[in-house]
């Protein structure tokens, strides 16, 4: 569960890394302004971190600071700006807080698909090994959602720190060559046809000239395209109007990092009774997530609460509290069901917290802020570098919103069921539980959705069967696997063995397309995107007829008429 979208101080379910404040007078909120007054010089506003080389920053458009904004340096933000450097694009990352390290955890659950995306940034694979590996999801009543059967590298529930997954996110988007400022508070922005300016302060302290010389602090950027990934309360959201429709879940939740004298016997064990719901998750070093509800104390959002408090409702939970002590801190907050009706307003689009927020139950908040970071990234590289119109960036809306809604339905439910005070409710609850763990197909169903190894994306009329599905990890010739292309950030085009060879005319160009072949005989044609879901694929046998589909396909996906040589670097042996 991620009901550990906690700071000290917070009082609903964001991660609140960005701004929220209203924007000065004159600096305007309307989409369509043309404000472009007080454009910082590059130093940009606030501490200023960057990795870029001179000669590896994108080309930006005369009058223009960056290609990309990206507002909020939690887990989506961080995933989105790194895959945006990595793609030649010059990416500035705005972050309200100064930047200085925190061991206070957020969400501490990574899912399946979530892994897979950072197995192809090249990340998975140091985060699993400093987290536990747990072989299912405890959601209500004892049900276990059993990971094991998920066809992927990674079958099961990490539960490792947020503040994890944000290091290595940072690190990589340092090397990619993002520009970090810290200490810069958003005020507002205008947009216009051509970009769209950010108004900024710089925080009390930050760098000296830290915003080019503008008086008291105040200064502005532009780009291309801003994104949005600053929380539930996001003001990029605000300032383009965009209402966050919705309601609290639950109210007055308490959690706590502490000390256990007693280790509970799981790393994460979660229980709800008839008047409280507690959840005990392990850090690994000795410190413990504790979080729970009591029925019979609603304090308002603002009311502070101790660790006795905590050590009640674990004990209404579990019958112990595990001798619980030395908290570092102690929080309350509620839980909101909350969705923006759109994810993009011209040049503004909106990802993770800022574009929806849902209840804890099945621990979905960051990883679906990843996989939105994962699907907008490459569209927003190939329009910003004129590979694609403008109008694939409507294809985000399209497939993640949709995504949204189906995680506030389930995890709404979930939490609705945990939180059962009537004995018809407490039966159906138990029916549910009884179901869920008798029939596989079910319990299946319920995994491959929370873990995100089911999504899948429309395809439209006439598509392959295996069109909008995700990839799987196909094992390469080698020792390669189809993750390890992608980190190349770029489709991927598996084939029959000599189907493409050297001098082929339809082979892509070598700076948007891998190709592969199957070591097979399989003669399915498949174009992996970079985000791991399959664009096209054909089972066509006549060479005429595969020539002209693929050549179809190259020129909508890649946004280019295929060159003529073809990189021929990958041999598949596994078939979907």
């Amino acid at each position: 569960m991620d009901a550990l979208n906690r700071k000290p101080g917070d009082t609903s379910n964001d991660i609140d890394s960005g701004t929220a404040v209203r924007p000065p007078a004159g600096a305007g909120t309307e989409s369509g302004t043309a404000a472009q007054t007080g454009i910082a010089a590059q130093a940009g506003a606030g501490k200023t971190d960057t990795g870029r080389a001179p000669e590896s920053a994108g080309a930006t458009s005369a009058g223009q600071d960056a290609d990309v904004i990206v507002v909020g340096a939690g887990p989506t933000g961080l995933l989105l700006a790194g895959d945006l450097a990595e793609a030649g694009l010059a990416v500035t990352l705005l972050e309200r807080r100064d930047g200085t390290t925190s061991n206070l955890s957020r969400a501490l659950a990574v899912h399946a698909r979530s892994l897979e995306q950072l197995d192809a940034r090249g990340l998975a694979d140091e985060l699993v090994a400093g987290g536990h590996r747990l072989p299912g999801l405890q959601v209500f009543g004892g049900a276990v959602l059993t990971a094991a059967r998920l066809r992927t590298r990674f079958p099961f529930v990490l539960i490792t720190p947020q503040y994890e997954v944000e290091r290595l996110l940072a690190r990589r988007a340092r090397q990619a060559g993002v520009t970090f400022r810290y200490g810069s508070e958003v005020l507002g922005l205008t947009q216009d046809a051509d970009g769209v300016t950010v108004h900024l302060r710089a925080a009390e302290g930050a760098a000296e000239d830290a915003v080019g010389g503008a008086a008291e602090g105040i200064g502005s950027l532009r780009a291309a395209y801003v994104v949005g990934a600053d929380g539930a309360r996001s003001f990029v959201r605000e300032a383009v109007g965009l209402p966050f429709p919705g309601r609290a879940v639950v109210r007055s939740v308490v959690l706590a990092d502490i000390r256990l004298a007693q280790a509970p016997d799981s790393p994460f064990t979660l229980r709800a009774t008839r008047d409280a719901f507690a959840l005990i998750a392990s850090f690994g070093d000795g410190w413990y997530r504790a979080i729970g509800w009591n029925r019979h104390v609603q304090a308002p959002d603002d009311a502070p609460a101790d660790l006795d408090e905590v050590r009640e409702v674990t004990r209404l939970a579990f019958g112990t509290d595990y001798g619980m002590h030395d908290a570092r801190w102690i929080s309350r907050f509620r839980s909101d069901e909350r969705q923006a009706p759109a994810y993009r307003v011209g040049r503004v689009l909106l990802a993770g917290d800022a574009a929806h927020v849902h209840s804890p139950a099945g621990g979905q908040g960051m990883n679906i802020g990843l996989q939105d970071a994962a699907n907008l990234s490459w569209k927003l590289a190939a329009v910003v570098r004129g590979h694609s119109p403008d109008s694939l960036l409507d294809s985000y809306q399209d497939e993640r919103h949709p995504v949204g809604e189906a995680v506030l339905r389930s995890s709404g439910a979930m939490v609705r069921l945990a939180l059962v005070h009537s004995a018809a409710g407490r039966a159906l609850r138990g029916l549910s539980v009884r179901l869920l763990m008798s029939l596989r197909p079910l319990s299946r169903r319920a995994i491959g959705g929370v873990s995100g190894i089911d999504i899948a994306y429309p395809a439209g009329p006439g598509a392959h069967r295996l069109a909008g599905r995700r990839a799987p990890d196909l094992h390469l010739a080698g020792g390669g696997r189809l993750y390890d292309a992608l980190r190349q950030g770029k489709f991927v085009l598996i084939t029959p063995e000599g189907e493409l060879p050297e001098d082929a005319p339809l082979a892509p160009a070598p700076d948007r397309v891998v190709t592969a072949s199957w070591a097979s005989g399989r003669r399915t044609a498949l174009l992996v995107r970079p985000d791991g879901y399959i664009a096209w694929a054909t089972d066509a046998t006549a060479p005429a007829e595969r020539a002209t589909a693929l050549r179809t396909a190259l020129d909508h996906w890649t946004g280019t008429t295929p060159a003529p040589t073809a990189e021929r670097t990958l041999h598949s042996s596994v078939q979907i």
